[in-house]
């Protein structure tokens, strides 16, 4: 996937500038989102126990401290792996997705490539449902991976693709799956509508990234059909955000928005804790000086 030129790693999550020159200005659409807690700790003991358990050294680490310890160091970073791993798949996936857009577009692309680097992983059955989705809705991108801007609320974001399907205008963004135990693409979370509401909202597009020179962001007014499609090595499942909940979820993004800044803004005040010392005893604890007796007869030589 096309790494947003404007987008920056910082302390408070992925921010974005204004162009390639500026420093980052605002949170990222999904730097806001992941300000709501996602409690996963049971997720990852499971991820743990499970490859732990189908570890085969774990018989003859059986009576062994030493072993089964070393054993659960490494079954203690599944989730992590399992993480990254998606993470990267998922970053194969779109480049394709992003390639075969640029491809429809006649603009530069290495759609050849990117299938190439799937077949590798052995992945091509993505590629494959992917290209299948793509000429049953008779996809006609108008921009891929197109960086917006919102400056009332303050954030930026790179929306997957615009597209126009059925002669209406959808905002799509592409989450890669995997298969539940009956071999279907598992569900989208229901934070997807956030995201392409937010870009639904946007006011401005980026045009020119070296020069920071933006445009008026075109597709916002005329309700776009907004699409959350789960990628899949069985299936493509498409699934459009109820246009009756949207106002609610932009409530959400924006109050998450607000988290974002107030987080911000009080790590930046410094240590919200200081040591403190034992207070000053009273008065009537304190044994005064005694004061020197004036009737005393100086010691002589």
């Amino acid at each position: 996937m096309t790494q947003p030129s404007l987008a920056h790693a910082t302390d408070f999550g992925r921010m974005y500038s204004r162009s390639t020159t500026s420093v980052p200005e605002v949170p990222s659409i999904t730097t806001v989102i992941g300000q709501e807690h996602k409690d996963l700790t049971g997720w990852a003991g499971h991820m743990a126990a499970t490859e732990l358990i189908a570890d085969d050294r774990l018989p003859d680490a059986v009576g062994s401290t030493t072993k089964l310890r070393s054993l659960a160091r490494r079954a203690s970073s599944a989730a992590a792996r399992f993480r990254d791993d998606a993470a990267a798949r998922g970053d194969r996936v779109h480049h394709y997705a992003e390639q075969v857009a640029l491809r429809a577009l006649d603009a530069e692309h290495e759609a050849e490539a990117a299938r190439e680097v799937l077949r590798t992983h052995d992945e091509l059955a993505f590629a494959e449902q992917f290209d299948h989705w793509w000429q049953t809705f008779a996809v006609k991108p108008l921009a891929a991976e197109v960086t917006v801007w919102n400056h009332t609320l303050g954030y930026a974001g790179t929306l997957d693709l615009v597209a126009e399907i059925g002669g209406r205008t959808c905002i799509i963004d592409f989450k890669t799956k995997g298969l539940t135990r009956k071999g279907r693409a598992k569900p989208l979370s229901e934070s997807v509508v956030m995201q392409l509401v937010a870009g639904m909202q946007a006011e401005e597009m980026l045009v020119d990234a070296d020069a920071g020179r933006w445009t008026p962001w075109p597709h916002g007014a005329d309700s776009p059909v907004l699409l959350g499609v789960a990628l899949s090595a069985r299936e493509v499942v498409p699934v459009q955000a109820n246009p009756e909940v949207l106002k609610s979820h932009w409530h959400k993004f924006w109050a998450l928005r607000q988290v974002w800044e107030h987080m911000r803004r009080a790590s930046e005040a410094g240590p919200a804790l200081r040591p403190i010392g034992p207070p000053p005893a009273p008065a009537s604890e304190v044994t005064p000086a005694r004061a020197p007796d004036d009737t005393a007869t100086p010691s002589t030589a």
